[in-house]
């Protein structure tokens, strides 16, 4: 690790001024993903500015128009067991709890997901070249190990997948990132918020130098009593996903009146394709209409050698969630699988 000053600040405003006093500066909260990019030499700030003790940025609370606002330095497990979330957006509870370990959960930020970086195993390799890493040195990941890697969005440049749950019913709910700089504060809508590879894989996301995120918002909606969380992975606990579906729905009667569906596992950023969702409403909630939403979906979805099965994986997971949503107590411990 290199040497660097380290800085405590009590307010939003002294972060940011902190942040654009130097050209390498890094914020820390939970601190669950900067220290291994920093062990690996992946990131090397000058300043490491700890936030933690920022009371403006650390309740959940609702907002006028019905919506919730959550505080960037809110722990991931209070998000997921706070009244106001169970109660109104229980997909996103879901979809946190899914994610890490109990541990992790109690020590990660909502701001700081947002900002986690690729599990990409070649991007934590320093004697290996990763575009990501180090522009223009090239993606081994094309023709090397690649069963984890994008199936969607992705091109030459970068393959690489974004590994966060909470991401990924966050692009369902239509959240909003309320951000924070010398130069003011700005709001992003999530699906504007993560970045597509491109010609710029080594950016994440859309954030200026020295922003912070100081909130998320949830804007108030209906998709409270039909919605899943599907999370297809190596192994129960602790494990990335290989795919994961959010789904959720308003139904009157059997017809569907309002869908949402993300994807994580498939793309450098939570997938969400409005024209599948499109698609359905008005649509009965059958089989054969899931199986078309998931093929719009998939449009364009392509393997490359070890990843080839995640596909139909999938086409197959969409399906399942969408059943699943339908009777939310399908995905309690024990239940009766829905498909």
């Amino acid at each position: 690790m290199n040497n660097f000053q380290y800085r405590k600040e009590m307010s939003a405003k002294t972060a940011v001024n902190s942040a654009a006093s130097r050209n390498e500066t890094a914020f820390i909260a939970g601190g669950t993903n900067i220290i291994d990019l920093w062990k690996y030499n992946i990131t090397n700030p000058e300043i490491l500015i700890d936030i933690n003790d920022i009371e403006e940025l650390k309740h959940i609370q609702e907002l006028e128009n019905g919506g919730v606002r959550l505080g960037a330095l809110v722990k991931n497990a209070d998000t997921a067991y706070h009244p106001l979330i169970e109660e109104q957006y229980p997909l996103l509870s879901k979809a946190i709890l899914a994610g890490a370990s109990a541990q992790i959960r109690n020590m990660a930020t909502d701001g700081g997901n947002l900002l986690q970086r690729t599990r990409c195993y070649y991007f934590y390799d320093p004697d290996v070249p990763c575009n990501k890493r180090s522009p223009g040195s090239g993606c081994p990941a094309l023709n090397g190990f690649n069963r984890m890697h994008a199936i969607l969005g992705a091109n030459d440049n970068c393959i690489a997948v974004f590994p966060s749950d909470m991401c990924v019913a966050l692009a369902a709910l239509d959240a909003v990132v309320n951000v924070r700089s010398v130069n003011g504060e700005r709001s992003i809508p999530f699906e504007d918020f993560h970045r597509l590879p491109g010609d710029t894989p080594h950016l994440d996301n859309t954030l200026e130098k020295g922003e912070i995120i100081t909130s998320i918002d949830l804007p108030p909606n209906k998709l409270n009593q039909n919605y899943s969380y599907l999370k297809l992975r190596d192994r129960h606990s602790y494990a990335f996903a290989l795919v994961s579906v959010a789904a959720a729905f308003e139904i009157n009667g059997k017809q569907i009146t309002n869908a949402a569906i993300a994807l994580g596992g498939v793309a450098h950023k939570p997938w969400r394709v409005k024209e599948a969702e499109k698609f359905l409403i008005g649509k009965q909630a059958t089989e054969q209409n899931f199986e078309q939403a998931a093929v719009i979906i998939l449009d364009g979805a392509v393997g490359r050698g070890d990843n080839d099965f995640k596909i139909p994986l999938a086409r197959r997971a969409v399906i399942r969630a969408c059943f699943m949503a339908l009777n939310p107590n399908t995905q309690r411990p024990g239940a009766q699988p829905a498909l």
